[in-house]
């Protein structure tokens, strides 16, 4: 059994927990992250810190024995919801970890700061993380901020639901033989879902009506090139994205720098292609005081890099109550906290 310090990296969401091994060395060596076979439940209290620490305190301890042994100096989770549904975590994660693995210090964060970290790392700038839903977050290094991510029925403009969205509201008007419908769409739907008049019983039942749209928007992706409607939703989607990533991307003098503050672009929703990510670069250079760069990581990466940062003492995003917290034993370190705005 070695003594090397190691780092972890947890990424929970709708699917589950992703968990990562960090450390010194190559990360190629490193073994392969593991995934949980469900999601953490929620509860009245929101996520529920029991259910979380049984799931990921046997993975931790599975990836350490992968690695040859070592001990885990620091643990950072970043969660769906964090920012609202999170209280039972801080209360009861530092002391649930301290004792099962002996873990001192623990950052809770939401998943959009571990996706910005996993982007961009601690460089200023704003990354869009996009799937079903949309949410942008920047700042300058004192202050968070956010645009959208409301969920697809007072927001998440732009995302996989409201794409979906859009494209089934098309192909509804084709059947219906109003202005704006497209065939091509309503041919798409019928062959996915059947009779267009059966999509409303399918659709408005469901408790996962934002995966169903948001399955949809790879169809519009596809119609794209050869439907005007389908085009036409891409670009007003590419328009929220670029309004979002505007709304909470700092003014390169509050940067601190010269150059231009950067923009990432993270999350499932861009893997649709040249479709999406063309008018989306578009929108994107209208914004002159921006500069649109590769995704580093994704969020998994970005825990895993938190993690190493409050081992060594250098973390230099902004902490906040909601979107970022670092707890030392079984304390909340709050020095320079900022609110997100």
């Amino acid at each position: 059994m070695t003594d090397t310090a190691c780092v972890i990296g947890v990424d929970s969401g709708g699917s589950g927990l992703r968990v990562a091994l960090g450390g010194p060395g190559d990360a190629s060596g490193r073994p392969a992250p593991l995934s949980s076979k469900e999601p953490v439940r929620t509860g009245a209290r929101g996520i529920d810190a029991g259910h979380f620490t049984e799931q990921l305190v046997p993975m931790a301890r599975e990836l350490l024995e992968q690695a040859g042994g070592g001990r885990i100096t620091a643990v950072a989770i970043g969660a769906a919801g964090m920012a609202t549904l999170g209280d039972d975590l801080r209360a009861q994660l530092p002391s649930a970890l301290q004792q099962a693995l002996g873990v001192s210090r623990l950052a809770l964060a939401a998943d959009a700061v571990t996706a910005y970290a996993g982007a961009l790392g601690d460089r200023p700038g704003a990354v869009v993380a996009a799937g079903t839903g949309m949410i942008a977050i920047g700042t300058d290094l004192t202050v968070w901020h956010r645009a959208d991510g409301w969920g697809h029925l007072l927001g998440d403009c732009g995302g996989g639901a409201w794409i979906g969205r859009a494209g089934l509201e098309a192909a509804m008007r084709a059947f219906d033989g109003r202005r704006r419908g497209s065939k091509a769409l309503l041919a798409r739907a019928e062959e996915l879902f059947g009779p267009a008049p059966g999509l409303p019983g399918q659709l408005y039942p469901r408790t996962d009506r934002p995966a169903m749209l948001a399955s949809f928007a790879p169809e519009v992706a596809r119609c794209a090139p050869g439907d005007p409607v389908a085009d036409a939703i891409l670009r007003d989607a590419a328009r929220h994205i670029a309004e979002a990533a505007a709304a909470v991307c700092p003014e390169s003098g509050a940067v601190g720098q010269s150059e231009q503050p950067e923009v990432a672009l993270t999350g499932g929703l861009f893997k649709m292609g040249d479709a999406l990510l063309r008018p989306v670069r578009a929108e994107l250079r209208g914004l002159r005081h921006v500069r649109l760069v590769p995704a580093a990581g994704d969020p998994l990466d970005g825990a895993v890099r938190i993690a190493a940062d409050v081992a060594a003492d250098r973390l230099r995003l902004p902490l906040d109550p909601r979107m970022l917290t670092v707890h030392i034993g079984y304390t909340e370190h709050t020095e320079h906290t900022e609110h997100v705005s």
